[in-house]
């Protein structure tokens, strides 16, 4: 039964929940607007190979571990960006 109480734990990044992430699914902020396939495409592997950077996190358990859910802010696109042209 679903009482729509979140464990706190479950909405930052967790090493020990790392380990049992089966799959990961990318939201978008509202506020970001419209991104090109490709460009969604490069900030979501970005975001999901690195994700303690990620401004919002959340795990949701599955029956076989867990699903990482990221939504993808401004912050996170401007700092991967600046990340991606530094190198």
């Amino acid at each position: 039964m679903e009482t729509g109480i979140k464990m706190a734990g479950y909405d930052k990044f967790d090493g020990r929940l790392e380990s049992l992430v089966m799959e990961t699914k990318t939201h978008w902020d509202p506020e970001i607007g419209q991104l090109s396939d490709d460009d969604k495409a490069w900030l979501s592997e970005a975001i999901h190979s690195n994700p303690k950077v990620a401004s919002k996190i959340h795990y949701e358990r599955s029956h076989t571990g867990f699903t990482r859910e990221i939504t993808v802010t401004i912050a996170d696109i401007e700092r991967l960006y600046e990340q991606k042209f530094a190198e």
